[in-house]
């Protein structure tokens, strides 16, 4: 199972070398404040990587979220049930 997980590892840094290589010339990005000018291949790279984080980042947030909501909701629940049990 390694050895597949890294042959397919080295098939997409190799992928990623034939793209960045054949991508090579320049665009210019004005970002408002600045201007940047980044070869094809590394903005593409780096517009994967941006995408990559914020999508990881939206994910965390979305289940740590969903945690505390169920964490707060057990806790409620478990503080009925002791105000509930100590009244009786």
């Amino acid at each position: 199972m390694r050895l597949i997980v890294t042959l397919i590892l080295l098939l997409f840094i190799a992928a990623g070398i034939v793209l960045g290589a054949l991508n090579a010339d320049l665009i210019g990005y004005d970002l408002g404040f600045t201007r940047v000018e980044l070869p094809k291949g590394a903005a593409l790279l780096l517009a994967l990587v941006i995408g990559w984080l914020l999508g990881g980042l939206t994910a965390w947030l979305g289940v740590s979220s969903k945690h505390r909501r169920l964490r707060r909701r057990a806790s409620s629940g478990a503080d009925k049930a002791k105000t509930s049990s100590a009244g009786a």
